[in-house]
């Protein structure tokens, strides 16, 4: 292979975690680096607002546009999966929440067997990857790539919710990724001056000039190649034409907990009856390839206003509209200036809980679904999720052609406890929504409707209507064990020189929002590359 053909990094997906990976490469100046995207550019201008989430969701050019197959724990509902099909790949369409999940989730993956991945190991990537706008602390750090704010202005409606927690007995809390997470407040978002900070934009923008790094968009990987076990480069599809890479030292798959899975099966390395229903001949048989998939789903409670001072008012009247956006353009300020979701909390679904699992996303609009046209109403939405939910489903392939979308089995509310807690968490959002100051505002409850009050009747709701909150991990775990997908140095067990380096490798998902401990996972995953990369060299220089 000719240099231009052959790096010494292959990196697949350009997304939360690729693009973090590419920095962290490219940066050190010693090796050639390829970064390789199935999407386009980010130069969609809708990405770079914040409130252009809506614009994001549905829009093929920079969403894959996942759906689930028929669940039959939710009457046999498929549901919408967004991923980011764009460089900053789902950082560049997410909601900007900045949230790490709580202490207790890493420690718990040591306890597992999972050496170098408790608390007190993963904290200082959090730190290095932050830019915090509130100064250092021992919670966080100020030099990152990682664009962190608070919401710039205060809400009405975001103090009340507020408020009615704390009358109910959960106490406030001005940062989520403190001490500890517990509380309600308003959330601090991936939001610099007004723009989204995404990896993109954060990490590999600044060193996207370097001679030591190549990104290639809208080229689709199709399979790893192996030469006696071990990964040597990556074959792709660009443009209806067939290609191939090189990689000296490895290849790292980075395509979030769908993607990934897809490429190992494709290329080889999955279950047995998997690469045999496809006619893949295994390069190494991994049975929990595509298994473990978890992922939080919410059920949104929607209530009409009292007063029009709702995000639906704002898009609703094209005086307002042009207003907020004339606003955002002089000043980098409003409503465009800040997520969907400005506030929420984390509770204990009941006082014999040990701590949170429930999270509450509070959002001043509402709508039938995440991401489509607001009420005509002036409406609010509390959702409510499980954070730790112990079903598990699955991503497997279908084909053998890598533009035909993996089958996806969410397996939602499959366990009794998954089912109760949910039900408790509309109970819980349901008694916050009751209390002064936020029952002030509200004049109905549009969904599920105070006729809905049973248990039973709100579990049927919840298998109605709940959808995922956007958190699919787990599907190549990482463990100690043999059948684990990858090592705790990120290394694919069967085969040499192949990591994965995304959210598919968490053993359990954590409590709360995915996007930055996929690049807490990233910051210290490229460490490990490069530390094994070097003592590999310096065994050959002594050898």
């Amino acid at each position: 292979m000719s240099s231009s053909q052959c790096f010494d990094f292959v990196i697949v997906g350009a997304g939360s975690a690729g693009c973090v990976l590419a920095r962290r490469l490219a940066e050190t100046g010693r090796y050639s680096v390829l970064l390789m995207e199935a999407g386009g550019r980010d130069s969609y201008p809708w990405i770079h607002v914040p409130i252009g989430y809506g614009k994001t969701m549905f829009n093929r050019k920079v969403n894959w546009g996942y759906s689930t197959e028929a669940d039959p724990n939710i009457n046999d509902r498929t549901v919408y999966w967004p991923r980011g099909k764009v460089l900053g790949g789902s950082s560049s369409i997410n909601g900007l929440i900045y949230v790490r999940g709580q202490a207790e989730d890493y420690d718990d993956w040591h306890a597992r067997g999972c050496d170098g991945w408790s608390y007190e190991d993963v904290l200082p990537y959090f730190l290095r990857a932050e830019d915090q706008a509130r100064g250092d602390d021992r919670y966080h750090g100020v030099e990152g790539p990682l664009a962190v704010s608070d919401v710039g202005e205060p809400n009405r409606l975001c103090d009340a919710f507020i408020g009615s927690g704390e009358a109910i007995g959960i106490p406030r809390n001005n940062d989520f990724n403190g001490a500890t997470q517990e509380g309600v407040g308003y959330f601090q978002l991936t939001v610099k001056n007004g723009r989204r900070c995404s990896t993109a934009s954060g990490y590999l923008k600044p060193v996207a000039s370097r001679k030591n790094l190549e990104i290639m968009t809208h080229t689709l990987c199709s399979r790893v190649e192996f030469r006696d076990r071990r990964a040597v480069g990556v074959h792709y599809t660009r443009a209806g034409r067939n290609g191939f890479v090189g990689a000296r030292h490895e290849v790292i798959l980075a395509g979030g907990a769908i993607n990934t899975p897809q490429i190992l099966e494709l290329s080889g390395i999955g279950p047995e009856q998997v690469l045999a229903e496809q006619n893949i001949e295994p390069v190494s048989i991994s049975e929990e390839v595509g298994q473990n998939l978890s992922d939080h789903l919410q059920a949104r409670l929607i209530y009409k206003c009292s007063e029009p001072i709702t995000t639906n008012d704002d898009l609703n009247s094209f005086v307002r509209k042009m207003g907020i956006g004339l606003r955002y353009v002089l000043s980098r300020k409003g409503p465009l200036a800040v997520g969907i979701n400005q506030a929420g909390g984390f509770a204990r679904s009941g006082a014999d809980v040990e701590r949170p699992d429930i999270q509450f996303h509070f959002g001043t609009l509402s709508s039938d679904r995440p991401g489509s046209p607001v009420h005509r109403f002036s409406g609010f939405t509390l959702s409510t999720c499980q954070l730790r939910p112990e079903s598990r489903g699955s991503v497997h392939i279908r084909s053998t052609d890598p533009s035909v979308y993996p089958q996806i089995r969410a397996n939602y509310l499959a366990t009794e406890m998954d089912r109760r807690i949910m039900v408790d968490g509309v109970k819980l959002g349901r008694r916050l929504a009751a209390a002064a100051p936020l029952s002030g505002y509200i004049t109905e409850e549009y969904a599920p409707g105070m006729d809905v009050q049973s248990d039973e009747a709100l579990l049927d709701f919840v298998r109605d209507d709940a959808t995922t909150i956007f958190h699919p991990t787990g599907t190549c775990r990482m463990g100690p064990d043999a059948e684990a997908v990858v090592d705790m140095r990120l290394r694919v067990r069967g085969v040499d020189a192949l990591r994965v380096i995304d959210a598919s490798i968490m053993p359990s998902i954590v409590s709360g929002n995915t996007n930055a401990p996929v690049i807490m996972i990233a910051e210290k995953g490229a460490d490990m590359i490069l530390e094994d990369v070097d003592k590999q060299q310096f065994c050959r220089d002594i050898a």
